[in-house]
């Protein structure tokens, strides 16, 4: 592992007065797998960005197989053989998987594009790194976990050498995820080099070889993952030792709040939810564990008012509520924090102030008879941004600027600070760093412990099982189980994922 494929120079990235990145630099070398680790807005993927051509360093040099390059665009970078695969995905909804896949890369056979050949190609990449795709699906018709799978094949099927992905696991299973370390290591194997993005230890600690943590821009530590335990690690990227257990208060749990029953739920035809009964009482968190795919989403919708209910019943404090609008059931007491934070949670053009005021932009005190009164929803936005840590230059930033985790904070912070009867959570803390992911927690159960409800639908088990008073596990659109996760392993409760009754698992 000895041979440098990559080396970045004493990298500063300016914007404006800021600093993103300061006077980084790294090494990566052939056949080794590096993690970059930090907090949101560190600068990590301000730093990948210009190792993959999006971004121009303000200062400093890269190296590409020892000989200093200038990327213009990511297709520089592609002729050099990198390749990334980005935290929110660079797909077209409209295309075809396939269509995704080739495009820019397409190839041809009598000046048409030769769609026999690319299949028979990913095919063999799908069949080979083990990627389960359908590649007449539209991008806009699959899950999120599909979505991710598709961005990785665009990278193999360009032929990287050099491969960066940025939080690549942050909307998989934990059984993609496996499979993804695999894919890593036989990539690896092959003599190809990764660095990846991400703020979850455990993977670190299973596949990386090396760790680089940065912290406010700069380099903090460059660690042999062998020699440091993950809570040193945590420690070294926020600063400080970081909680593991939250605290469960006693709390009134004899009232529902959320009451379904019979739900039946559609998708292109098909039953996506099967006659589902759930309650959700005040003050308990009501954990949903399952294989991403298994209606776990199409469940979200239907109690939200983004996808209309076939038949049963949905009561919000003994209030029918199954087919009204989404306004009605917002204003109900419906709290909601969506597992796409791009696409269903925010407008990434409008400033933060503008986000936050989403859910009551039409009520006083920030409308006065059809007209916006910027000055209420400024200094709203300037309070919430306090509260909740949101870091950012202003109230009047774009939401869009921000980093991921920075973005998450902003729709836990709009949908709290609503002070709702439910709060519906779909994998809130889906590629925010431990740090982040510790004060969401600790707001999730902080609406518990005032005694309001909560419905947390997670991929990611030991959130599951920390937070929820009770957990129900979704199979093929069905609640196969309840279990106690105060006495459930995790293991156990995968394999009722898997679709194992409570009987079979024991």
């Amino acid at each position: 592992m000895s041979t440098s494929v990559v080396e970045m120079r004493h990298i500063t990235k300016k914007f404006g007065n800021f600093k993103a990145n300061d006077d980084i630099s790294l090494t990566l070398h052939k056949g080794e797998i590096l993690a970059l680790l930090g907090e949101n807005g560190a600068g990590k993927s301000t730093l990948m960005g210009m190792l993959s051509g999006l971004l121009k360093p303000t200062e400093g040099q890269i190296l590409v197989e020892g000989k200093e390059v200038e990327m213009e665009s990511p297709r520089d970078a592609k002729k050099l053989g990198i390749g990334m695969v980005h935290q929110h995905f660079m797909l077209i909804p409209a295309f075809t998987v396939l269509e995704n896949i080739i495009l820019g890369e397409e190839p041809l056979k009598g000046g048409r594009i030769d769609y026999k050949k690319a299949s028979q190609e990913i095919e063999r990449l799908a069949e080979k790194y083990q990627l389960d795709i359908d590649l007449k699906a539209k991008v806009a018709d699959i899950t999120v976990g599909m979505q991710q799978r598709v961005e990785i094949m665009k990278a193999l099927y360009r032929k990287a050498n050099i491969f960066i992905f940025d939080e690549p696991t942050a909307a998989l299973t934990p059984q993609e995820i496996d499979q993804l370390m695999k894919i890593f290591r036989a990539l690896a194997d092959e003599g190809k080099s990764i660095i990846f993005i991400t703020h979850k230890l455990k993977e670190i600690k299973e596949a990386a070889d090396r760790c680089i943590v940065i912290r406010a821009g700069r380099v903090i530590d460059d660690v042999m993952v062998a020699d440091v335990a993950e809570e040193k690690m945590a420690e070294m990227m926020v600063g400080r030792k970081i909680r593991t257990t939250v605290d469960k208060a006693e709390v009134d749990q004899s009232k529902a709040v959320l009451e379904v029953k019979g739900l039946n739920v559609e998708k292109h035809g098909l039953q996506a939810v099967k006659n589902l009964d759930l309650t959700v009482h005040t003050g308990e968190i009501v954990g949903v564990a399952g294989v991403d795919g298994n209606g776990q989403s199409e469940l979200i919708d239907a109690l939200t008012g983004m996808r209309k209910i076939k038949s049963g019943s949905v009561k919000i404090n003994g209030k029918e509520y199954a087919n009204h609008p989404v306004r009605e059931i917002t204003e109900a007491g419906v709290g909601y924090i969506p597992e796409d934070r791009q696409v269903v949670g925010l407008v990434l053009p409008m400033t933060i102030s503008e986000n936050l005021a989403l859910k009551n932009y039409y009520r006083k005190p920030f409308n006065n008879h059809g007209i916006l009164e910027y000055a209420d929803i400024n200094q709203n936005g300037k309070d919430l941004i306090e509260k909740f840590d949101i870091r950012s230059q202003s109230e009047k930033e774009a939401v869009g600027s921000l980093s991921g985790g920075n973005q998450q904070k902003v729709i836990v912070a709009r949908e709290i600070a609503s002070k709702p009867d439910l709060l519906i959570a779909a994998n809130p803390t889906r590629g925010v760093d431990v740090g982040a992911i510790e004060y969401i927690h600790e707001k999730i159960n902080d609406e518990r412990n005032d005694g309001r409800a909560v419905l947390l639908v997670s991929f990611e088990l030991d959130e599951i099982l920390k937070l929820s008073d009770r957990v129900v596990v979704m199979h093929a659109g069905e609640i196969v189980g309840e279990i106690d996760p105060k006495n459930t392993s995790a293991e156990e409760l995968g394999l009722m994922m898997a679709g194992k009754k409570i009987a079979d698992a024991e």
